[in-house]
Parts: C-alpha cells; sequence; structure tokens
C-alpha cells in the first residue's frame, strides 16, 4: 500500500499478496489489498506469490520500506544482477540503498535470526552495504527467544503424537511469541534497550515459566542473558519510537512508503499474526485513513506448503511440472510446495477482505510448456454451486472444482517486455483473469529479475 499526504490528511496506499501460496495447514489465500492511490507518499505491503520481487521494483521508487507483521517464518526472494536475496525478517526493499527499512510493532524479531540473514546476504553482493544504519526497529516490538522456538517444535511433536498430523510451522517461534504477547508475559525491544536488569528479571520469570509448561525444555538462563546483553548493544542504535518515526515521514516532507506483508492471505488460519490490509494499520501503529493504494500479488497457479485443503491441487504430472519449473520450495524451511491450477474462489475471497486496487501477476512464464491451462472458477458442493468459500476444512476438502480450460502458448515468453509481445493465448489468460476478479492487472512476471517484470500501466 502506497501512504501518501492528502489534503487536510496524508493518504497511505497498501499493497498485499493474492498469491495463492497456501503455507501450512489451511489453505492460504492469496493477499489482495485495496486501497486509494495516494500522490507523492505511498505505503505498500506484500504477502505471497512473488511478493519479493514485486516489493524490489516498487522500491526502487520508495524512501522508506515496512515490515508490519509476522517474524522469520516468512521468506522473500530477490534476485538483483543475477545475485539471489533471501529475506525473512528485513523488508526486502533494504536491497536498494536509498531505501529506509522499518519493521515495525506488529513484527516479532528472533535477534540471532535477523543479524544471521543481514550477514548471509551481506556475503552474497552489495546489496545490504550499510544496512544497519538504514534499518529503523519499532520500540514496541516483541522478541523472540531461543525457547520460543523449542517450545514451537515441542507442541508440533505433541500434535504429531496426539492427532496423528501437526501444524507444519516453521518452528520459528511464531506462536509461542504471539502467545506471549496476548498473555502480556511476552517482552519487547524497549525493555531490552532500556533498562537491561529489569528486563533480565522478567526474561527469567518468562523462561521459567515455559520450563514449567514444558518438562523437556532445556533454558540456560544465564547464557542466554548474555547473548542477549551483545545482541542489546548492537540492535540499540536501530530502535526508536515507531508511531513517531512514520507518523513524521506521513507528515513532513513528501515520501513514498512501502509495506511489504508476510505470509499470504488465508495463513490467518494457521499462522497468529494478522495477514490481511488491515495487519499494516495494527503492524505499524498508524490509522487506516493512511493507506491508499492496494495491490494483490498472485502466482499464476496455486501453491501450498504443508497439509490440508488444496482444492486446484494437481497431484500428478501437471503439478509435478509446475513445481519443478517453478522451482517451489518454501524459501524458511525449504520443504517442496505442493502445485495446482490458479485457484480464483481463493482470489475473489481474499479481494472481499482486502479490496484490491490492481494486481501483479507472477510466474506467467512457468506455464509455458502448456497447451492447455484450466483455471478453478467455481465450487460445487452435493452437486451445488456454493456462492462463498467455505470456512470448515473438511467441506473444502469435499467441494468440486468447476474449471474453465483455455488455450496455452506452449512458447518461451521469458523475454517479452511489453503486454504486446506475449502471445495472444497468454494475453488472453491476463485478460480473463482480470474478467472474472473484476480487477486490473498492473504487472506480469515472466521471470526472476528485476527486468522480467512488465508494467501495463
Amino acid at each position: 500500500a502506497w501512504l501518501q499526504k492528502t489534503s487536510p490528511r496524508p493518504r497511505a496506499l497498501h499493497a498485499g499478496s493474492c498469491s495463492p501460496t497456501l503455507e501450512h495447514a489451511p489453505p492460504r489465500l492469496p493477499g489482495l489489498k485495496s486501497g486509494r492511490r495516494a500522490s507523492r507518499r505511498g505505503v505498500e505491503a506484500k504477502l505471497a506469490g512473488g511478493k519479493g520481487k514485486v516489493v524490489d521494483l516498487l522500491a526502487q521508487d520508495a524512501d522508506i520500506v515496512c515490515r508490519c507483521q509476522g517474524g522469520n517464518n516468512a521468506g522473500h526472494t530477490v534476485v538483483v544482477d543475477s545475485v539471489e536475496y533471501d529475506f525473512h525478517l528485513l523488508p526486502s526493499g533494504i536491497i536498494n540503498p536509498n531505501v529506509t527499512a522499518f519493521i515495525g510493532n506488529g513484527v516479532v524479531i528472533h535477534l540471532p535470526g535477523l543479524f544471521e540473514e543481514a550477514e548471509k546476504n551481506v556475503q552474497k553482493g552489495k546489496g545490504l552495504e550499510g544496512w544497519e544504519k538504514r534499518l529503523i526497529i519499532s520500540d514496541r516490538a516483541h522478541i523472540v527467544f531461543d525457547f520460543h522456538q523449542a517450545a514451537d517444535g515441542i507442541q508440533e511433536q505433541q500434535r504429531q503424537e496426539q492427532a496423528g498430523k501437526n501444524l507444519g510451522t516453521t518452528k520459528k517461534g511464531i506462536g509461542p511469541v504471539y502467545s506471549s504477547k496476548a498473555a502480556r508475559s511476552g517482552l519487547r525491544m524497549c525493555d531490552l534497550v532500556s533498562d537491561f536488569d529489569g528486563f533480565s528479571e522478567r526474561f527469567k520469570v518468562l523462561a521459567n515459566q515455559y520450563k514449567s509448561i514444558y518438562p523437556t525444555l532445556e533454558i540456560d538462563i544465564e547464557g542466554e542473558l548474555q547473548k542477549l546483553k551483545g545482541y542489546m548493544e548492537r540492535i540499540k542504535p536501530m530502535v526508536r519510537d515507531g508511531v513517531y518515526f512514520l507518523y513524521e515521514a506521513l507528515h513532513g516532507p513528501p515520501k513514498k512508503i512501502l509495506v511489504e506483508g508476510a505470509n499470504a492471505e488465508l495463513t490467518l488460519l494457521v499462522t497468529s499474526s494478522n495477514c490481511t490490509v488491515g495487519g499494516v494499520c495494527t503492524g505499524l501503529g498508524m490509522p487506516p485513513q493512511n493507506v491508499g493504494e492496494v495491490y494483490g500479488v498472485v502466482k499464476a497457479y496455486t501453491t501450498r506448503v504443508g497439509i490440508g485443503a488444496f482444492p486446484t491441487e494437481q497431484d500428478n504430472e501437471i503439478g509435478e511440472l509446475l513445481q519443478t519449473r517453478g522451482r517451489e520450495f518454501g524459501v524458511t524451511t525449504g520443504r517442496k510446495r505442493r502445485c495446482g491450477w490458479l485457484d480464483l474462489v481463493l482470489l475473489k475471497y481474499a479481494h472481499m477482505i482486502n479490496g484490491f486496487t490492481a494486481l501483479a501477476l507472477t510466474k506467467l512464464d512457468i506455464l509455458d510448456m502448456f497447451t492447455e491451462i484450466k483455471v478453478g472458477v467455481a465450487y460445487k458442493l452435493d452437486g451445488e454451486i456454493i456462492p462463498h468459500f467455505p470456512a470448515n476444512q473438511e467441506v473444502l476438502n469435499k467441494v468440486e472444482v468447476q474449471y474453465k480450460t483455455l488455450p496455452g502458448w506452449n512458447t518461451d515468453i521469458s523475454n517479452a517486455r511489453t503486454f504486446k509481445e506475449l502471445p495472444v493465448n497468454a494475453q488472453n489468460y491476463v485478460r480473463f483473469i482480470e474478467d472474472e476478479l473484476q480487477i486490473p492487472v498492473k504487472w506480469i512476471g515472466v521471470g526472476k529479475s528485476r527486468e522480467s517484470m512488465i508494467q501495463l500501466f
């Protein structure tokens, strides 16, 4: 979403992820977001389905790029000059040397993971040079501790033993730390950098609470505090009041602000943060009238990580071809993604929640090999078309997908740089999606690099 200043108030724009990437257990909708275009300020958020590349594209024209929710359970990939950078906690827009990156209060931060991520990317190329001077972290962001991650793993093991299946979490401690936040026992960045003695006492209380809940959990409390003190010295210059920072950015000299979400729309069912456009307001500390344009990012087909309902899944050669050509592995976990045809029922549902003003359709080139392409346009249940997206997973497992079959183009489109350079059938595929969703497609991805993104308007 682009945040923009208008009279009498600045308006903000928000972009979301419409990619039908379904992570973890229940399906995750492609996250689309809508808003109003702001003239000189903008905030944009991305969730899944090639959002990393879209954020990278938009960040070239942005002053500030933000993360508003989630933790290092998310994974975004950006390719610059043939170098592939992987981001989990850092806003991927930080790859642009002119961008200030902001991690909002809705994000949960694992400090070892943050520095490890930055150092790995620094070793790959020059994109992250000077990152510590360009990163601002909200003092109200909660901290993920190692015991949160250990508890996450124990919970998954218990689910497997008790129910015969688990959620397929990333085991990054996201659920446990948001639980601590909700229980008002969590610790924030302000606690770490303001009063380490007081922080230490509260850390001991929280650690002992977790040890009492999980008797097998081993925590070296004094050792952990020593490590955290070291991280505190490094992180302190980056921590400030995030609400004031963003307010000043919105009300001062005109700036373009991009918000990058984590996870896709339907991850709301299996993750602990708000993956919708609403998460931008709560996760950054800004009013809804500052949200302007909302862009949905969606793959040209559907993917999902982990167990759970997946109506358009192709558990066959088609799915294998999509997985292989798309290199569909989770950035965070490395797990192989399940693949299937594009599901417009999911996308319409995501649009109802977020209200997209435009779409970015990524990975269209992955469909180059198909002579015909199917698109899910409706669900049937007990022989009747249902007008909604089922909330219950057992019901979703039973739906019969109604497909529209379109002719493929069976030719390489990776060198196309304008819409007119695409084969007619590829153009028709894009127009069909626009007509069905009643949302214009603004960008089309035909490859991994920055240059492989076609802009239509």
